[in-house]
């Protein structure tokens, strides 16, 4: 996940960040870190917050820095709302590209499906 969200185009950032100026937290970084929280079923923003306090692979994946609530709910539901489903788009066909997921058989809102 982590080379995934790294190979992410800044465009698609970019265009969530307009203006000049330097964000305090990288938005690769956070998406990193989002996304893994999601995979583990967490999906507060204080919660994922705490996990990045306290828990070694999130703190490795946000590089030993610590948004806050604010700042994670801000990015998820302002700056990455309309670009959020080409990063998971992205991330998720480099995961099956990659041979770390299947396609074969998968769960849309909880109704098993084959291909």
């Amino acid at each position: 996940m982590n080379t995934a969200v790294n190979r992410l185009d800044n465009a698609i950032f970019d265009a969530a960040y307009p203006g000049g100026g330097r964000d305090s937290y990288h938005p690769k970084m956070l998406t990193k870190v989002i996304i893994y929280a999601y995979t583990k079923r967490i999906y507060s923003s204080r919660q994922i917050a705490k996990t990045v306090r306290e828990i070694i692979p999130f703190m490795w994946l946000a590089g030993r820095q610590r948004p806050n609530f604010r700042t994670l709910n801000r990015f998820r539901s302002q700056r990455m709302r309309s670009v959020l489903e080409t990063v998971f788009t992205s991330v998720f066909q480099f995961l099956a590209d990659e041979k770390y997921i299947s396609l074969e058989h998968y769960f849309v809102d909880g109704t098993f499906s084959e291909k």
